[in-house]
């Protein structure tokens, strides 16, 4: 029988391990691109990347919401690995998830109602964003293959309902107005659960978040190639299912081919912000990236807090500073284009909305 181990001397215990850079640039990243693809001022001349894709295409507008959720599951190892360090029961660790599922919904709502100006408990994206991850959570501790196997099981199932189950437009339909979906959210509605359905593609996309999260907890020498190779099957995964699947790219109905699509596109962000930052090969990519780490450490209050400054403050407060009482965001969206034109102040505004909301948080 052995005993607990000894610490010799003097030293001190081993603490957690130092946050990962990548991880952090990353989510820091996700969160700057959503504040830029939300309020841009740019009228007409806003770039096509910047605004929502038609039905069966992506700009990188459409990428803002999965990669979220991605970042969200790759978060999952290194939570799990902090409550076996600290000793934390099964039992206990599924009651505090219980409770920060709950607690997070009830933020997602209080943001949704402040944006519709009505109280609602319905579907929001932070809401989306913490039912997948809770999903996502009980299986982190599971072999890689376990989750790999269950991801691709909710992605097929959810594939194959919305390519062979009848609807009003027919089996196999699945255009912007016609698909399965129609009628099962024509159901949920009422209830204050549209939109629901998605939880299941998201929930695939937040393990496979988790995936890539796992190999960057264990920092390892292989993590890099195991990353690589991650992206490299997500492609092909991607590559396969394109002429299998009836659902084309789509983030309004999440389809596999989109979850796919974002969940690459994440791996390999990843992988290149792992190889600048914390790879131990490039002396200064921790100095690089560092800026972004400040919105990745408080992304949740990286999202909330800007829209409630934006829909109770900048909406609403009144001021005279061109002239005439108007909402302090006309004013100072008309103050940066008179000064230098729609184009210019157009961009003066949007991004010193977004510098603003960096200084926050920093």
């Amino acid at each position: 029988m052995t005993g607990p181990a000894l610490i010799p001397g003097n030293a001190a215990p081993p603490g957690p391990p130092a946050r990962l850079t990548a991880l952090d640039a990353w989510h820091g990243l996700t969160v700057l691109l959503m504040l830029l693809v939300n309020d841009v001022a740019l009228g007409s001349w806003t770039p096509a990347q910047l605004t929502h894709a038609p039905f069966g295409s992506v700009t990188l507008t459409d990428l803002v919401s999965p990669w979220f959720l991605f970042c969200a599951g790759v978060a999952l190892p290194f939570s799990h690995a902090a409550a076996q360090r600290a000793g934390v029961r099964p039992g206990e660790r599924l009651r505090r998830l219980l409770s920060r599922t709950a607690l997070l919904y009830l933020v997602g709502a209080g943001l949704t109602s402040v944006t519709e100006h009505r109280f609602t408990l319905g579907l929001g994206v932070l809401q989306l964003i913490v039912l997948s991850t809770v999903i996502g959570s009980l299986v982190v501790g599971a072999h890689a293959w376990v989750q790999a196997a269950l991801a691709a099981a909710l992605l097929g199932g959810y594939g194959l309902f919305l390519g062979l189950a009848a609807h009003a437009g027919g089996v196999g339909i699945v255009s912007e107005t016609s698909h399965p979906l129609v009628a099962v959210n024509t159901w949920l509605g009422p209830l204050g659960l549209r939109g629901l359905p998605s939880v299941i593609p998201t929930a695939a996309l937040v393990i496979l978040g988790s995936l890539a999260g796992g190999v960057l907890q264990q920092r390892s020498a292989g993590a890099m190639p195991r990353l690589l190779a991650l992206g490299t099957s997500l492609v092909l995964a991607g590559a396969a299912a394109g002429p299998l699947s009836a659902p084309p790219l789509s983030k309004a109905l999440w389809t596999p081919p989109y979850i796919l699509l974002s969940a690459r596109l994440d791996t390999l962000g990843l992988l290149g912000m792992y190889t600048l930052a914390d790879s131990g090969r490039v002396a200064w990519g921790h100095c690089l990236l560092s800026p972004l780490t400040i919105p990745g450490r408080n992304a949740l209050a990286g999202y909330v807090l800007p829209i409630v400054i934006k829909v109770w403050v900048l909406q609403v407060w009144s001021v005279t500073w061109t002239g005439e009482e108007t909402s302090m965001q006309r004013a100072l969206l008309g103050l940066a284009q008179q000064g230098l034109g729609p184009w210019w102040g157009g961009w003066l505004y949007t991004l010193g909305y977004v510098l603003a909301a960096w200084l926050a948080l920093a």
